[in-house]
């Protein structure tokens, strides 16, 4: 038994993720859809969002970033990976006969930047450099906010009999420049004016503190996202079994093309663990918050992003043990 709590403990994030999914679709009273529902019609997406990208700026080390600015080679293969490989071979593994749904929802992995937190941890876990990390992880996400209207775009342009599917993308730039590059500036500048200036002790018992409440708002805005689509997602169940085996294809086809470029361009060990991780990993409240405001009806999309969570950490930490090693 304090085995299994143990493991709870240490893998408190996923086992959040399965809770809360499992909690709000069996839920028959339909208090917790409703309540979920309720704040997400009042903003509550959009407010945890920001909150995230806040708190991850304060999370972000400047001075290390600035470091990672000696491997700018390494640093663009990462982004040729996060902006270009992903949407192409989204694009290809769109071609097998799945719903709708689901291609919206691989599309919506596919042009997500890189993650804030985990791929910046695993990096360092497999011996890599995590001041590279925190540049890509950087750079991608302001990024992001211009390339996302535009790729997702062509991306669903592609896509037959979804003609009422239609993104306004100046809107949708603005929106996430407001919810994403704005907070994350601002949070960059309070940790140098403020933050920083706390004694290393403090800062680190911050930081983790940060991280757990991340993930406490990102397990929020999945609830909100799990209460708005449930009727959708019952009635897609059956179809969860090839979805998982869609976004592992996917994952696994991203880091065989990062591990070509890594063996292509001579990146030895030390530079080529951010660019696998940081190239491959897709950050997922942002993903969630598109499907929440753009795809409602689609409740399969909502899947694919969750599901492509679990996936891309459990191979990822397998992964992690074998660089190590």
């Amino acid at each position: 038994m304090a085995e299994v709590l143990a493991a709870i403990k240490k893998h408190w994030f996923p086992t959040g993720l399965m809770v809360v999914v499992t909690a709000t679709l069996a839920d028959v009273s339909g208090v917790l859809p409703q309540a979920g529902t309720w704040l997400k019609t009042h903003y509550g997406a959009e407010a945890t969002i920001l909150i995230i990208f806040f708190t991850s700026g304060i999370m972000l080390n400047t001075r290390q970033i600035k470091s990672g600015l000696t491997d700018i080679k390494g640093a663009l293969i990462a982004l040729v990976l996060i902006f270009a490989a992903a949407p192409g071979l989204a694009y290809l593994l769109s071609c097998a006969p799945v719903g709708t749904g689901i291609t919206i929802g691989l599309f919506l992995v596919a042009v997500m930047p890189s993650t804030l937190s985990s791929g910046v941890v695993m990096s360092g876990a497999a011996g890599g450099n995590m001041a590279h990390a925190l540049l890509i992880s950087l750079v991608s996400n302001g990024l992001a906010v211009f390339s996302i209207p535009l790729v997702l775009s062509l991306l669903l342009a592609n896509l037959t009999g979804s003609l009422d599917i239609a993104i306004d993308r100046t809107s949708l730039m603005l929106q996430l420049g407001a919810l994403v590059f704005i907070p994350l500036v601002l949070g960059l500048a309070a940790r140098n004016r403020v933050v920083q200036r706390l004694p290393a002790d403090s800062l680190k018992r911050l930081e983790n503190g940060l991280q757990k409440f991340n993930q406490v708002l990102v397990l929020m805005i999945v609830w909100m996202a799990i209460s708005e689509s449930r009727r959708a997602l019952l009635q897609s169940s059956g179809t969860l079994g090839a979805i998982v085996l869609l976004v592992a294809a996917f994952h696994l086809l991203m880091l065989l093309a990062a591990g070509a470029m890594v063996w292509g361009f001579h990146l030895r060990p030390g530079r080529r663990e951010s660019v696998i991780f940081m190239g491959c990993q897709k950050t997922l409240p942002l993903s969630i918050l598109l499907q929440v405001a753009l795809f409602p009806r689609y409740g399969q999309a909502l899947a694919v992003c969750v599901l492509h969570h679990f996936v891309h950490l459990l191979i990822d930490g397998y992964l992690v043990e074998k660089m190590r090693a």
